[in-house]
């Protein structure tokens, strides 16, 4: 059997790295005993790793499923790159190439295989899995099969069929971000076996955490910009449009972005991320399409302009910021309109779904608003402990917006409350609060309120 010292030689020779990053080690240990494992590693801890060893060491195919062709196209590229046989099979490709791609497979010849979780079940995927199994299979951004998650994508659930029709294929589940009932319910929906489990520490210490209320709008995106010309950045925003709207505008003001958002064909998606990972452009400005996998080492600077839909999806893209441990910034810039602007998205999505991502919203509107320390209130969120003054946020720098007398503050918002009627019907104009026009609406508070600060 392959040890670790096999798979520390593989380490060397194709990353050029001397030793394994934290956990590492236990999870190839794991996939070289034929175990299940289920593991969560905060972007920039290696995930990828943990399934790309194996495969070198015991000279056999693993299985990866993704989610996204980015992804796949962004791993399979940086292996190909360092004389590792890898490929993927999504819908981009033409039936020439997936042909190719198959016929590599049942030759051998392929030691990581990137697939989707929709194709990897169609007759025939299983039908090639018969023939010519994998050694592993690794699913990647495990949390999309729970329900619980940040980013549920129904098609995950049919991973569970897999370990039916092949129950003596280890299984790796891997994802960056999943708090203890997320954990809970991805083992219990791969029916993993007695898994190793192996959670990472969620604490990054060289990220410094900044939130504001959005007030001055480009300005603020510019001020940090400033601070880091011609280093790489991300902006976030929730829409298509908007994010084309800070691009645009950031271009016109001498800067150089790029937006990127799932409204672009595949092509210019491909060829923006390209940009953006050769240094080609200061920031891609994006939807939270953007990123996942995305392995940047140098992205000095994250920025939120509108509130993240999510903790779990506020820890995976601010974690996109200093990879190669240095520091770097996180800029969360909120406003009052965000979480209607977020709940008019999940609107169509079914009942358990909408109300998970209510109850999240709620969490980082109190991320948001609140006077503790940054990395305390992230790591707590993911039940791990946290027992120390960070000295890398607003709060513990001194530099957060610290809201004088509260009682006072909530007493005149009671007073303006009360001047306005209690509630406000709208049937007929319920298309300005986000909904559809004609739709049989509820009760809802005017815009003009402005949302009351909890202290």
């Amino acid at each position: 059997m392959p040890t670790i010292e096999d798979a520390r030689k593989v380490l060397k020779q194709f990353w050029g790295y001397d030793s394994f990053l934290p956990l590492q080690a236990q999870a190839i240990e794991a996939s070289l005993a034929g175990r299940d494992a289920l593991i969560v590693l905060p972007t920039g801890g290696g995930k990828s790793v943990c399934y790309q060893v194996p495969a070198l060491v015991r000279g056999a195919m693993t299985l990866v499923v993704s989610p996204l062709i980015s992804l796949m196209k962004d791993q399979v590229d940086a292996l190909r790159g360092i004389g590792i046989t890898a490929a993927a099979l999504n819908s981009s490709q033409s039936a020439s190439q997936q042909e190719q791609t198959l016929a590599e497979w049942s030759a051998g010849k392929l030691r990581l295989l990137y697939v989707a979780p929709e194709r990897l079940l169609t007759d025939r995927m299983i039908e090639q899995l018969h023939r010519n199994p994998p050694l592993q299979i690794a699913i990647d951004e495990a949390h999309c099969i729970s329900s619980w998650g940040h980013d549920f994508r129904p098609e995950y659930r049919g991973l569970a069929k897999f370990r039916e029709w092949f129950p003596d294929i280890p299984v790796a589940a891997l994802t960056a971000t999943a708090t203890p009932d997320v954990r809970q319910d991805i083992a219990v929906q791969l029916q993993l076996r007695s898994p190793e489990i192996l959670i990472g520490s969620f604490h990054r210490p060289n990220l410094i955490y900044h939130v504001q209320r959005r007030e001055s709008g480009f300005n603020q995106i510019c001020s940090v910009m400033d601070g880091y010309r011609n280093q790489s950045g991300i902006i976030y925003a929730i829409s298509r449009a908007k994010v084309e709207q800070i691009s645009n505008t950031l271009n016109q003001l001498g800067y150089r972005t790029l937006p990127y958002h799932a409204g672009l064909t595949e092509l210019e998606r491909i060829q923006n991320q390209e940009a953006f990972e050769h240094d080609e452009i200061e920031a891609i400005v994006a939807t939270v399409a953007f990123g996942m996998g995305i392995d940047k080492s140098n992205v000095r600077y994250v920025i939120h302009f509108e509130m993240p839909r999510s903790i779990e999806n506020y820890q995976q893209e601010s974690g996109r910021a200093g990879r190669d441990r240095l520091t770097s910034e996180c800029w969360l810039f909120y406003g009052t309109q965000d979480t209607l602007t977020w709940e008019r998205v999940i609107q169509d999505s079914p009942e358990e779904v909408r109300q998970q991502a209510k109850q999240s919203l709620r969490i980082v509107q109190r991320y948001c608003h609140g006077m503790t320390c940054r990395h305390q209130f992230l790591v707590e969120y993911f039940d791990q402990t946290f027992e120390q003054m960070c000295q890398a946020c607003d709060v513990c720098l001194g530099k957060s917006e610290r809201t004088d007398g509260p009682l006072v503050v909530g007493q005149k918002n009671f007073v303006l409350c009360a001047s306005l009627p209690f509630q406000v019907r709208c049937s007929s104009h319920y298309s300005s609060f986000g909904g559809k026009q004609g739709k049989k609406d509820p009760w809802v508070w005017p815009r003009q309120i402005e949302h009351l600060r909890i202290a």
